[in-house]
């Protein structure tokens, strides 16, 4: 299945590049900023609809992670989990202030996910494909997938930061899932 690829990490931070970033070292967040801003802006597109608000939301969500670093223990090691969670929160945060603001305005565009710098054009093209897929999912069950099949959390830290019951994320999962083979195999018996 496309969604079930985990966000590439071509450009891993050091922790040494964080820590100097921490230190108010402008360069090294600077860098930091760029080896992260591919990631977070596929993993913002992987959890919205379209990409009408993907650049505003991934901004908003780089500023929460820089905002965030002072909080970050470099020592670690999972800082790539972190900024994925914190990008999350951020998201969802801009998702709700923008539903408050423009209730009832449907945007749905295909510029689908951004590249990486280096990676292969098969790969682009694969998630190209997964953010339409996504595209095919009601909210709750995209918000799900993504965060257990992308994010790689578990279905509790699932329900905790989503704040619903375990049980209904466990059924968001399923019926997610089910929908996405569906599409996905109409997808493929198209001419």
């Amino acid at each position: 299945m496309l969604v079930a690829r985990r966000l590439p990490s071509l450009m891993t931070p050091t922790d040494a590049r964080i820590a100097a970033a921490v230190a108010g070292d402008r360069h090294a967040l600077e860098a930091l900023v760029l080896d992260l801003l591919p990631r977070v802006r596929n993993l913002v597109r992987y959890l919205v609809r379209g990409d009408q608000d993907v650049e505003d939301l991934a901004q908003d969500a780089l500023i929460a992670i820089v905002r965030g670093l002072p909080g970050h223990r470099v020592d670690d090691g999972r800082f790539l989990a972190w900024a994925d969670r914190v990008a999350v929160r951020a998201t969802f945060h801009g998702l709700r202030r923008s539903r408050r603001a423009q209730a009832g305005v449907d945007h749905a565009a295909d510029l689908a996910a951004v590249p990486h710098p280096g990676e292969r054009p098969d790969e682009y093209t694969r998630r190209r494909a997964a953010a339409r897929l996504l595209d095919e999912l009601p909210e709750e069950q995209r918000q799900v997938v993504v965060l257990h099949h992308v994010v790689d959390l578990s279905m509790p830290e699932i329900a905790d930061e989503l704040g619903v019951p375990f049980e209904t994320v466990r059924s968001r999962l399923r019926l997610g899932m089910a929908r996405l083979r569906a599409v996905h195999g109409r997808a493929g018996e198209a001419p």
